[in-house]
């Protein structure tokens, strides 16, 4: 393994005076899925999840002593019923700052929503704005009656994230979520990560030697979940003036209140996270404080080993603690940490708390003026398709329902819009001609009222087929203008006034208009 594909940084804190008073609650939307009204829990406001999401319906689950947020759900029926398997998203619109650090969490409680042959709950993705962020799949915490929650770090890139859920070829039966969190956290946590190409992705964080309830708010002051872990490793439990502010990842400062540690002299083995990991690179950080007797406060040094690789040499732990981490460190199936005791060294190795994320690379993100271009469409329909939100084109496998884009990374485009036969109704936006890089635009048998917009500044288009509608109005001119058109179906709307000559006459351009309408000179059939 070469030691240039994997950073790691240390940071030695010192003693600061704890600041005892009552933090205030993270800033950010606590959002209860599906409820339907505002609600205080721990001190803390949790709102419906109306104001963010236009679609899915509202469930109650019918289990007796469920806690608050778990006792609805927002469901998102399968389109076309019947289990029909064909990928759409459900995306949940969240209002951000551009550039700002964000945990997300994602809370499933199944309770039987779905009923009759579907007694497990189904498994669907979850996604970040053109990011497939995992699987989710709460089918064991179900069974043992338990809630199961994902949790991630990313950054704003607009001034709004959506957080979608995402039916799969593996999911037989409607997706549904309980609860959504977006917190806001401080500049200095998990800063040496690239967040321009990465999310992280949380696999685990435990506190050491701890077996008691989760540590979160108010001892995290971002609500951060700091799970118990024990194993056959002694356990070490001591009050330590640690002060969470001189970390950068600001650790609630509990956590160095319990350590797993091994027998002075002899090393310490410990197997974290509890899960084969798949083959990526990965964030770990480990925190250790030392305890503060007199033999082992300046000779508690050991090295960390990860897999046999080494993670950092005569790591010192004092009182006051360290953290270590890797930003970018590979890892594949089970992994082992072992702590060996430096020579010299009197203090037995120990460790208080870890975190652990898979880096997530991110994905494509469709330019924006196809964007706002698309979200003027969908405003002008009475009713657009129910997966139209979040990113129209991202992630791969997971467009709007009608649109299909184009391939490059760098600069995701629209290319067709194919919403023919889907009953809608509504008007066609001035704003699809702002997608210039639509090669095709098709809206036939459907009931859309209104003129036909200007469509000259598409100057790639090439195929226009509108018929079967009750569009209003003149045929626009300028459409004689697109020197790609080769498609022209407008028959069987209430269109009037004159066929324009420049499109009668235009080579190579198979036109229809006719049957239908009432133009003033109008010929007996359409020209091909």
């Amino acid at each position: 393994m070469s030691h240039l594909s994997i950073l790691f940084f240390f940071y030695l804190i010192s003693i600061v005076t704890l600041v005892l008073s009552q933090p205030s609650p993270p800033q950010g939307i606590l959002i209860d899925c599906g409820a339907l009204n505002t609600s205080t829990i721990e001190g803390q406001q949790w709102v419906p999840d109306t104001d963010y999401i236009s679609v899915g319906v509202s469930k109650a689950i019918e289990i007796p002593d469920v806690i608050p947020i778990l006792a609805n759900v927002r469901s998102f029926p399968l389109i076309g019923g019947g289990g029909d398997r064909k990928q759409k998203k459900f995306c949940y619109s969240i209002p951000v700052w551009r550039n700002w650090k964000y945990l997300i969490r994602t809370t499933y409680y199944y309770g039987g929503v779905n009923g009759g042959d579907f007694d497990l709950p189904p498994v669907f993705d979850q996604i970040v704005d053109g990011t497939i962020w995992t699987v989710v799949n709460t089918t064991e915490e179900y069974v043992r009656g338990l809630s199961s929650y994902y949790e991630g770090v990313f950054v704003a890139r607009g001034r709004s994230m959506s957080v979608c859920i995402g039916v799969n070829t593996y999911t037989d039966s409607d997706p549904f979520i309980s609860a959504l969190e977006v917190i806001v956290l401080g500049d200095s946590l998990y800063n040496t990560t690239d967040f321009t190409k990465y999310g992280l992705s949380l696999v685990a964080r435990n506190n050491f030697g701890y077996e008691d309830s989760i540590v979160r708010f108010p001892d995290d002051a971002f609500d951060r979940y700091w799970e118990p872990y024990g194993d056959s490793n002694p356990i070490i439990q001591s009050v330590r003036n640690v002060s969470s502010s001189d970390f950068w990842n600001l650790p609630p400062s509990n956590v160095f209140d319990t350590a797993l540690t091994a027998d002075e002299g002899k090393p310490m083995e410990l197997q974290w996270p509890p899960v084969s990991l798949p083959k990526s690179l990965y964030y770990v950080a480990l925190y250790c404080a030392g305890s503060r007797d007199s033999t082992s406060r300046s000779s508690r040094t050991f090295d960390v080993d990860v897999n046999g690789i080494k993670y950092y040499r005569k790591l010192k732990v004092t009182p006051s603690g360290v953290v270590v981490f890797a930003t970018r460190w590979p890892l594949s199936g089970l992994t082992n940490i072992t702590l060996t005791p430096a020579t010299g060294s009197k203090g037995s190795p120990l460790i208080n708390a870890g975190e652990i994320f898979s880096l997530l690379p991110l994905g494509g993100r469709t330019i924006a003026r196809d964007v706002i271009a698309l979200e003027g469409v969908k405003s002008s329909l009475q009713n657009p398709p129910a997966d139209w939100n979040g990113d129209p084109c991202m992630p791969l496998g997971y467009s709007w329902t009608g649109v299909t884009c184009s391939s490059k990374r760098n600069r995701i485009r629209v290319t067709s819009l194919n919403l023919s036969n889907m009953d809608l109704s509504g008007t066609i936006s001035p704003s699809v001609a702002n997608l210039t890089a639509l090669t095709k635009i098709m809206l036939a048998n459907n009931n859309l009222t209104g003129p036909v917009p200007d469509l000259s500044s598409l100057r790639v288009l090439q195929r226009l087929h509108l018929q079967n509608n009750q569009l209003t109005g003149t045929i626009p001119s300028s459409l004689g203008a697109i020197g790609s058109l080769r498609e022209l179906f407008i028959q069987n709307n209430l269109l009037t006034g004159q066929v324009p000559n420049n499109l009668k006459q235009k080579p190579g351009l198979s036109f229809r208009f006719s049957p239908g309408n009432n133009f003033s000179s109008a010929s007996p059939s359409s020209r091909t």
